[in-house]
């Protein structure tokens, strides 16, 4: 039987404080958790509904009832796993490659997403702002399906890092150059921006070169979501 005390701990590590108190996260799915174990991450606790789900052994796997889980979980229908693993301490920021910026999205499905866009094309590194939605958010880590391992995400001052850069900045704009005529150079950044304001002034002023993805339709859509934005300018960008 899983303790009261022990069943607060996983439920409060659902907030961000939290998770950087103890730095550990939780991530709930048998997909997602057996993706997780089989990764570089750090695992600290298993919790299982059924001990046959993974064929799990080891001090780290845990036998619970559902009823347990159900009051661990974030979830409102647990799926019968629930994992905890260590934050692991972030890689240097690498500029050898593309690397995506982030300026202040708060979403966290947008995020999640655009960390498995990231593996999907092969960016290594995804610079977050500071105000950018914690990327060990259980809704973050729902949208990435395992992604989150493979990818190096960094937070910190956009600007800072932006006015100090050694490789093309690029952004993405409503009135930017449209993103078929533009033949991108082998590393840079991309800033993409939040969901309702897009790039920020202070960020705009640092960005050589706006970007943009022509519309073809009536002018009836206003913008385009920010992780869709980013698959499609992530692809021109691979095209080369």
């Amino acid at each position: 039987m899983v303790v009261k005390s022990q069943i607060k701990f996983i439920k409060n590590l659902q907030q961000k404080k939290y998770r950087t108190q103890n730095k550990l996260f939780v991530v709930e799915g048998i997909k997602t958790v057996r993706e997780l174990l089989n990764s570089s991450l750090k695992v600290y606790k298993v919790y299982v509904t059924d001990s046959t789900v993974l064929e799990l052994e080891g001090d780290f796997v845990e036998v619970i009832s559902e009823g347990e889980l159900k009051k661990m979980s974030g979830l409102s229908t647990p799926n019968k796993v629930l994992g905890v693993f260590h934050i692991p301490v972030p890689g240097p920021l690498d500029f050898s490659d593309w690397v995506i910026a982030l300026d202040d999205v708060r979403d966290p499905g947008n995020l999640g997403t655009i960390i498995r866009l990231c593996d999907w094309f092969g960016v290594k590194t995804l610079l977050c702002s500071s105000n950018s939605v914690d990327s060990y958010n259980p809704k973050v880590l729902q949208a990435t399906m395992g992604s989150i391992s493979r990818v190096n995400i960094v937070y910190g001052d956009l600007q800072r890092i932006l006015s100090n850069s050694e490789v093309p900045v690029y952004g993405a704009f409503m009135d930017g150059t449209e993103v078929y005529k533009e033949k991108f150079p082998k590393k840079g950044i991309l800033v993409m921006g939040n969901e309702a304001n897009g790039v920020s002034e202070a960020i705009e002023a640092l960005i050589g070169k706006k970007i943009s993805i022509p519309q073809f339709g009536p002018k009836t859509t206003e913008s385009l979501n920010v992780a869709t934005a980013t698959a499609i300018l992530l692809n021109e960008i691979r095209r080369g």
